[in-house]
């Protein structure tokens, strides 16, 4: 019994490491991109700057596109007969994998109206995170309909763009695409509050043991 616990674990292991690692790291991509963009300290924007923020908006919808994967999901429920298999590696390893790429989403945008701030756009932000929502529904469908990648906006742009309009022209299309619009601002709004959250209190935590550190240094001396 528990030989074959293990032997259906390593199975689920391997069956999953090479396809959710790479696409943890197409979803890490852009956020490795927003740091270099959106919080180094100089403001100038250069030739090589704009070419990282296409580079970075061509791959953001990797991030949410995790969400997708759920489908995996489904399948593998069917294929493994053990509830304790399904409820004790299975969804945890999807809920993590699906956390950590869209809390890489998450954390872009956040780096991005970080820039807008402090270049003066504050007003910018929330309307900047809404267009970036529905660029990334249009990309998540493009890419888990038609199986297209982010650097085919490269390699093969006009078939992208032909495919693009013609699904657009349909009405199945524009209701996916409408559907993971609204998902993705809704998860959004929700992690990025749990985030501000937490940022909110560790600076509140550094605030007062700085203050505490000065209170007993001003009595020392």
């Amino acid at each position: 019994m528990v030989e074959m616990f293990l032997n259906s674990l390593l199975y689920i292991l391997q069956a999953h490491s090479r396809w959710m690692s790479w696409n943890l790291f197409l979803a890490f991509t852009p956020l490795g991109l927003s740091v270099f963009l959106f919080r180094r300290k100089s403001l100038n924007r250069s030739l090589s700057w704009w070419l990282g923020f296409l580079v970075f908006f061509a791959f953001l919808p990797n991030a949410p596109y995790v969400l997708t994967d759920i489908i995996h999901l489904v399948t593998y429920i069917r294929r493994v007969d053990s509830i304790w298999l399904i409820t004790l590696i299975l969804f945890p390893l999807y809920l993590l994998f699906m956390s950590l790429g869209f809390e890489a989403y998450v954390i872009s945008l956040i780096n991005l109206g970080s820039y807008l701030h402090r270049i003066g756009k504050t007003r910018w932000i929330t309307s900047a995170e809404l267009i970036t929502h529905a660029l990334c529904a249009v990309g998540v469908y493009l890419g888990r309909f038609q199986r297209f990648n982010s650097w085919d906006l490269v390699t093969q742009l006009d078939v992208v763009a032909t495919s693009l309009i013609e699904d657009l022209l349909g009405k199945r299309p524009l209701i996916i695409i409408a559907i993971t619009f609204i998902i993705i601002t809704i998860l959004y709004w929700i992690t990025k509050q749990l985030n501000l959250g937490i940022i909110l209190r560790q600076r509140s935590f550094m605030k007062s043991r700085q203050q505490s550190s000065k209170r007993v240094s001003q009595t020392e001396n």
